[in-house]
């Protein structure tokens, strides 16, 4: 019988609120090892997924946009509102500033292959785990995965 998301995720993961300070979330992360931290409202529903690529922004800024000025115009060679959202997550203060507001999540019925699949498709390392009702359950990362082909491997030999 195939494994499913909620025989191999960790339960009850570490989540923080939208209005948490970066500087806490950034020692959560630090502390207890992790690479993410679901964000939840106060019923518990996932709003957002805070990861080390989101707090990469504070580290480098944002980037100016490439432009060219014509007849006294500028012609902005990017998007420029990318720049403003860039610009808004560099100086971001709480997690709501830094957060991803639309993460990937999966649900805890779901097979292991297909939560590998996704992670793959989708270039992530990590899946938020949602009940019906948005709820956080778990989570589910690479290395979760990867510690279940171990056990595999080591129960053929």
């Amino acid at each position: 019988m195939a494994k499913t998301v909620a025989d191999v995720m960790t339960c009850d993961p570490f989540t923080v609120r939208p209005e948490t300070l970066v500087k806490e979330a950034v020692h959560l992360l630090s502390e207890k090892r992790i690479s993410s931290l679901p964000v939840v409202n106060n019923d518990h529903e996932l709003v957002g997924v805070l990861s080390e690529a989101d707090l990469m922004w504070q580290v480098t800024g944002a980037q100016i946009p490439a432009y060219v000025t014509l007849l006294d115009s500028v012609i902005y060679l990017e998007n420029p509102a990318r720049y403003n959202q860039e610009l808004h997550k560099a100086l971001g203060q709480t997690v709501s500033e830094l957060m991803t507001d639309k993460p990937i999540t999966i649900a805890p019925d779901e097979t292991i292959r297909k939560a590998a699949q996704v992670m793959h498709d989708k270039q992530i390392r990590c899946l938020i785990v949602v009940d019906e009702a948005k709820t956080v359950t778990g989570i589910l990362t690479q290395g979760d995965i990867v510690r279940e082909m171990a056990k595999n491997y080591s129960e053929r030999s």
